[in-house]
């Protein structure tokens, strides 16, 4: 007689599972710890992008402002705002018999720099010095330098009768450079020396050029009621110039 037996599925398949089944995970602390994300690369190429591009503009504009500024501004002011001038002018109060006088000047405009400069050589009928003149408009200055004396004298700029740069450059252009301007009159303007200059860097860099090493001396204008008094204690001397459509005449005095 034969005895079968039959064992017990379910007792043992538990046991399977567990052995075949069973997945352990390390953990840190008790922590889940996400993955590290790699670090992206410096854009080292955009920037050197970037940097030529900038060059590449300031290639293309700075050369632009250069011939703008030395040729096109080179072809609307003739030889750099230089001209030569002559006026003719009637002089009936200080000497009518004179009749119709000339006066001759180099006229030198710098629109940038805001300043004009002018040199007037010894007069042909006399009575007037030869002098260079500096109006600088950005500092309110005049600056006289007196040839004849080898003196300089600075006053306050006088705009009723000096033109600004721009003005005068359009007149003398428009009188054509050269030739004569239209017949015109003069006007006396008197100044007083109230004291010596000695430090010439605060007059700014046009007038210290002119002045450097030349005894320099401060003027004030006169009021019209003290221009009546008799000049014969007083030494003055004159200079003839013209910035406007007038001919002006300077009279410095060294005392009252």
């Amino acid at each position: 007689m034969v005895k079968i037996t039959f064992q017990s599925v379910s007792a043992q398949k538990p046991e399977k599972d567990q052995d075949v089944d069973k997945i352990v995970i390390p953990q840190a602390h008790g922590r889940l710890v996400p993955p590290m994300k790699p670090r992206k690369p410096f854009p080292v190429g955009l920037c050197c992008l970037a940097v030529g591009l900038v060059i590449f503009t300031l290639g293309l504009v700075l050369p632009s402002i250069y011939i703008y500024r030395y040729y096109f501004m080179s072809q609307q002011m003739p030889e750099d705002s230089l001209f030569h001038c002559r006026v003719i002018y009637e002089d009936s109060v200080y000497a009518p018999l004179r009749g119709r006088q000339e006066l001759e000047e180099n006229v030198g405009i710098y629109l940038e720099e805001n300043y004009e400069q002018i040199s007037v050589p010894v007069p042909h009928f006399g009575g007037s010095d030869p002098a260079d003149i500096v109006h600088d408009f950005q500092r309110g200055l005049t600056a006289y330098h007196d040839i004849a004396l080898d003196k300089c004298y600075i006053t306050e700029l006088n705009t009723t009768a000096v033109m600004p740069p721009r003005s005068l450059w359009e007149l003398l252009v428009n009188v054509k450079r050269g030739t004569y301007l239209p017949q015109t009159y003069i006007v006396q303007e008197e100044m007083v020396v109230t004291g010596r200059l000695r430090n010439m860097r605060q007059l700014g860099p046009f007038i210290h050029r002119l002045c450097f090493g030349k005894e320099t001396y401060r003027l004030r204008r006169r009021n019209q009621r003290q221009r009546i008094e008799r000049r014969e204690t007083k030494k003055c001397h004159k200079i003839r110039h013209f910035e406007n459509t007038f001919v002006v005449e300077t009279v410095i005095c060294d005392r009252f």
